[in-house]
């Protein structure tokens, strides 16, 4: 499986399914995490039950996305892997930082409404695999 794929996959099992929302309500206890142009509510066990995987695939992107490599990078950058390659497309990476961002495993940079100031008026993400 590609790593977009497994992406998606872990992704889509963290979200709510439709049985576990009450009259269309946000459930309390979700992990809210603000995505490029889309917010999400994450379901915490499911998505803590990924964390592991989350984070072996935050260390297949590029050492500049990485606290440890070079402190953080443009989201524009995250559709190559470490080698070059390219593994995905903009949604893609959108779930991918939504997925460290909810697991505490990523950041942004700087707030939203900074954003605009930066190349292409997308945000700076940095990746912290290290963590415990």
């Amino acid at each position: 499986m590609d790593l977009a794929s497994k992406i998606e996959k872990i992704f889509l099992d963290c979200l709510y399914k439709p049985e576990e929302i009450d009259n269309d309500k946000t459930p309390q206890d979700a992990v809210l995490v603000q995505g490029i142009v889309r917010d999400f509510g994450f379901h915490p066990q499911r998505l803590q039950s990924h964390k592991e995987e989350i984070r072996l695939l935050l260390t297949e992107m590029p050492k500049e996305f990485h606290k440890q490599g070079g402190g953080g990078w443009s989201f524009l950058n995250l559709c190559m892997d470490k080698n070059g390659d390219q593994w995905g497309e903009h949604p893609n990476m959108e779930q991918l930082v939504a997925l460290a961002i909810g697991c505490g495993l990523g950041n942004y940079q700087l707030p939203k409404d900074l954003w605009a100031s930066l190349p292409g008026g997308m945000p700076y993400v940095v990746f912290d695999v290290e963590q415990p």
